[in-house]
């Protein structure tokens, strides 16, 4: 058995976790910073930075007294080093870096989107690849084969805004607070999805890959010219028609995907994961198709770090270690093939 301590904090949580033989959570300490982010209206990279190098330590010992364990007795140290906010990363790789020369553990670098598929490891005992993942969040909208445990495969991408990033845009023109995904599904559920026609985007060539700057600039352009003729739209109803359009690009190319490449197994995964409209759709698109499908609880939505730990004891398993020359990156393909020659390991 491995024991496993996680570090996470790419973008605006602070998070450690101890995770053992990569499924059973031993801790999960989560510091946000939402609030403080909140009369931003998003998130302060310079900010989120210095709350990282305020906490670490304190969420760390924390995590290490919950699992009943001392730094000595855990295995490796996992940590978040790409993608994310560089500032909020570095904070993270060289806490770890600090942590694993002091105790002579192993220093294993893990990839974010890794982290959020991983996930559904903790919840999902009897889950294990191949399956196809759908990996939406704030920064990421992904399709992606994982072939095994430490073996990715991306076949669908987005070419502009990740479907997160379009939600906060489209929630703050709405008048939502900041983070706008929750309050758009919250309102969505009020609201009739029929009301507006929104545009669903096709991207020439690339039958699995999304496009949401257009869906976006849609609803902004919609809010404005209502200001502009001194009309009150609908607020509800502009937020289900929204969540119906994300709904309609996103799960149509996620059944398409896994009926040609022969998946049976859907995973959902990613902070939007947690979008109650996007999961009544693929459920109901992966009955009707007899797959099964996969997701996070809402806890594990989010980033944490048990997702952290749990991919982490999987590269560690592997082999994949980093030595002291480990450096964040803010930008990285979750593509074995396509890695960097900065990924050290």
């Amino acid at each position: 058995m491995a024991k496993i301590l996680g570090i996470e904090s790419s973008c605006d949580e602070t998070a450690a976790a101890v995770v053992e033989d990569g499924r059973s959570i031993l801790s999960s300490v989560v510091a946000s910073q939402v609030e403080e982010h909140k009369k931003y209206g998003g998130v302060v990279p310079e900010i989120a930075s210095r709350r990282h190098c305020e906490d670490i330590v304190g969420v760390v010992s924390e995590a290490l007294e919950r699992a009943k364990l001392t730094l000595e007795e855990v295995d490796a140290v996992a940590v978040t080093y790409a993608p994310g906010l560089i500032g909020a990363l570095l904070v993270g790789v060289n806490f770890a870096k600090g942590l694993s020369m002091a105790s002579g553990k192993p220093l294993v670098p893990v990839h974010h989107i890794r982290g959020h598929i991983a996930a559904n490891y903790l919840a999902h005992p009897g889950l294990e690849p191949p399956f196809l993942c759908l990996v939406v969040s704030g920064g990421h909208s992904h399709i992606i084969e994982v072939k095994d445990y430490t073996e990715f495969h991306v076949i669908g991408r987005t070419h502009d805004d990740a479907v997160g990033e379009a939600y906060d845009k489209a929630a703050r023109t709405l008048g939502f607070s900041y983070p706008g995904g929750v309050y758009m599904d919250q309102a969505a559920r009020e609201g009739n999805p029929a009301a507006f026609h929104l545009p669903r985007p096709h991207v020439d060539g690339c039958p699995y890959d999304f496009s949401f700057s257009g869906l976006k600039t849609a609803v902004i352009n919609l809010v404005h010219n209502a200001e502009q003729k001194g009309k009150t739209l609908p607020v509800n109803d502009v937020a289900a028609s929204f969540q119906q359009t994300v709904c309609d690009i996103l799960s149509p190319r996620l059944m398409m995907a896994a009926e040609e490449y022969g998946y049976r197994k859907i995973v959902l995964a990613g902070g939007v994961s947690a979008n109650s409209g996007l999961r009544s759709r693929l459920e109901s698109d992966c009955a009707q198709r007899g797959f099964r499908l996969f997701a996070p609880p809402l806890p594990l939505c989010g980033d944490n770090a048990a997702m952290i730990a749990s991919q982490g004891y999987y590269e560690y398993r592997a082999g994949h270690l980093a030595g002291m020359d480990l450096n964040a990156v803010a930008s990285l393909p979750v593509d074995p093939q396509t890695l960097s020659s900065s990924d050290k390991r």
